[in-house]
């Protein structure tokens, strides 16, 4: 059955004129093919295809990370030209830089938070202030005093009129 299927897809891609054009290979020896957009054998157009030919891995048993990222952006679509193995190595290089970046940060934080949870064992005097009518000096005395101490007897109700606004609906 298998060579059947073979013998069937090598003629349909006779036919068909579809012409398979490597662009690359990764480091995990990974082929990638470009098939440009054409017309086959009844006419029809045909969109352009990016194939990957995966080595030792089936469809089935693809994880993140088995193909570079670059090369899955080409395969996507979502990048017009195929990776080079230089930018493939450059970009390499700065995600292991960002990786030991990050682990020297969670270990500073670690660090702080050992540090802020020693402080707090021991907890400092805390200074009171008290505001609002609790500060009044005759507060929690029995007999306050007959003298006024705010100026809440000048307040006049109704003093204040709103001036008229040139936006008010008529």
């Amino acid at each position: 059955m298998n060579e059947s299927q073979g013998v069937l897809r090598a003629l349909f891609r006779l036919f068909s004129k579809e012409v398979k054009q490597h662009v690359g290979t990764d480091q995990f020896g990974n082929k990638y093919y470009y098939i440009p957009e054409r017309k086959n054998w009844l006419g029809q157009t045909m969109r352009e295809r990016r194939l990957i030919e995966a080595r030792n891995m089936k469809e089935v048993d693809y994880t993140e990370g088995d193909i570079p990222t670059e090369w899955e952006a080409w395969i996507r679509k979502t990048r017009k030209n195929p990776p080079t193995i230089e930018e493939i190595m450059k970009n390499e290089k700065y995600r292991e830089d960002i990786k030991i970046k990050i682990k020297d940060i969670s270990e500073k934080e670690k660090l702080q938070i050992a540090d802020s949870k020693e402080e707090m064992l021991v907890a400092s005097p805390v200074q009171i202030q008290i505001k609002g009518h609790a500060s009044a000096p005759d507060f929690g005395k029995n007999n306050p005093s007959e003298d006024p101490t705010s100026t809440g007897k000048t307040f006049q109700p109704g003093s204040w009129i709103p001036r008229e606004s040139s936006n008010q609906n008529k």
